[in-house]
């Protein structure tokens, strides 16, 4: 693999991974009806900033060294959603405890009054997991996709400023 080739395989993960997980998340939520407990969101917003870093890394790609730089601040981003994802996770599988709040969703455009509301509202726990699939949640996914990307992000980088 050529020099070239590596950073830019390395911005083109750095962009494409938070924008599917996040794409996933928002579908997740809107689509399948799953809403997000607090840790949840708290794993949005680093991905959210690994797009920007990572549009700003196309964007200087005929600066190599600074596009390098926004690919590794994107990369920073995905891990540290992954790192939230594995404290979710393991609250989720109660391997620790988590936090003492949970999150409530709630719709005041139905007409009711804003207690009705409050009343009403579906309490999101972040110690349950609300989907798995082969005994893994969203969040223990996100731990894995976003620590391993930011992995490779990471070699394909250094692999780029050795060469």
């Amino acid at each position: 693999m050529s020099r070239d080739t590596s950073l830019s395989l390395a911005r083109f993960v750095a962009v494409m991974l938070p924008t599917l997980l996040l794409g996933g998340a928002l579908l997740s939520q809107h689509v399948g009806g799953l809403f997000p407990c607090e840790m949840c969101m708290w794993q949005r917003w680093p991905h959210l900033g690994a797009i920007i870093a990572a549009l700003a890394a196309i964007a200087l790609r005929r600066t190599a060294p600074m596009s390098a730089m926004f690919t590794m601040l994107a990369a920073l981003a995905i891990a540290t959603s992954g790192a939230i994802g594995a404290f979710h996770a393991g609250v989720e599988y109660g391997w620790w405890q988590g936090l003492t709040s949970c999150t409530a969703t709630m719709d005041t455009s139905s007409g009711q009054s804003m207690l009705d509301s409050i009343m009403s509202a579906t309490l999101v726990r972040c110690d349950v997991a609300p989907w798995s699939m082969f005994g893994i949640s969203l969040a223990g996914y996100n731990a894995i996709l976003s620590l391993g990307g930011a992995l490779l992000i990471l070699i394909l980088v250094l692999k780029w400023s050795r060469s």
